[in-house]
């Protein structure tokens, strides 16, 4: 029989390095990134981080990962029970339910703005039950990263009519463009965009004319 041959992890190049560190989660990465210094200098490759998910507001608050250029692909979707929260009209919450947004209301906005000084390379952004997430910032990020070319906002109630509108000025890479369940949108906002974009492929179900929970 052969003998076993016993491999410490640091002896890998730095091409398997990146390969293994691929299939970890961030807080995964943060852990073996502590062990020592080479390891270290992977986890700070710009390489390894050009796709990034979020599932809460929370971690986006974490240290367990890097944003720069190299990002290309960013889905921040918040599937709780709480959404249901940051999507009720202002005027239609009570006052518990208005301190429990002021804690995490500017959260995804700045975060997104962060994006936007740093991730000029973006091709992709996924936001779901992003509810405080503003047209204002939809357009600066538009501005920014003039390469994205897939936009899906899904259940995030303050995108509007000024969003499509920045689609029809700021988008000309786009080609993807989904605002399902964002009921301020109106019909006549789509049919602006797929009027000025006839390229881009919309879809917005449930949106436009929804009553208002």
């Amino acid at each position: 029989t052969l003998p076993l041959l016993a491999m410490h992890i640091t002896q890998l190049n730095r091409e398997c390095l990146l390969h293994l560190f691929s299939f970890l989660d961030k807080n995964s990465r943060k852990n073996l990134a502590k062990t020592c210094h080479q390891l270290l200098e992977v986890f700070q490759d710009p390489l390894l981080w050009s796709l990034l998910n979020f599932h809460s507001p929370v971690e986006l608050k974490k240290d367990n990962f890097l944003l720069g250029p190299a990002l290309k692909h960013l889905s921040i979707c918040w599937y709780s029970e709480t959404v249901k929260v940051c999507n009720t009209e202002d005027w239609m919450k009570n006052n518990f339910q208005k301190d429990f947004c002021k804690r995490h209301e500017n959260t995804v906005s700045d975060f997104l703005l962060d994006v936007c000084n740093r991730c000029p390379n973006l091709l992709s952004l996924t936001l779901s039950g992003c509810g405080h997430v503003t047209d204002d910032c939809i357009l600066q990020l538009l501005k920014s990263c003039p390469n994205l070319k897939s936009l899906k906002l899904e259940n995030c109630v303050r995108i509007t009519d000024h969003t499509l509108k920045a689609v029809t000025l700021h988008g000309a890479s786009l080609r993807t463009l989904h605002v399902d369940f964002c009921r301020n949108v109106t019909q006549a906002g789509l049919e602006r965009v797929r009027e000025k974009c006839p390229s881009v492929m919309l879809r917005a179900e449930r949106s436009a004319n929804m009553i208002p929970d």
